[in-house]
């Protein structure tokens, strides 16, 4: 991984990382949204600010990117 990614992987907020975790999780964008009592459009804005922030492909990818940058973390 390059170092960059790696900086902004670890700049998460804790928001954005209760994003991931749910991703993560197989939560959809509303399911998200009721979580976490925002709307699905914060949702949407957060999960692609993660994915621009990793350059990852998806949200898929940027889930892998987090798990790769911190093997010990428990998203599941």
């Amino acid at each position: 991984m390059r170092v960059g990614i790696q900086r902004h992987v670890m700049k998460l907020s804790p928001t954005k990382l209760k994003i991931l975790i749910l991703l993560a999780r197989g939560f959809s964008d509303k399911e998200i949204s009721q979580h976490l009592q925002m709307s699905t459009r914060t949702v949407q804005t957060h999960i692609n600010t993660i994915i621009s922030k990793f350059n990852a492909r998806n949200r898929t990818n940027a889930v892998a990117i987090y798990m790769q940058a911190h093997p010990q973390a428990k998203l599941l």
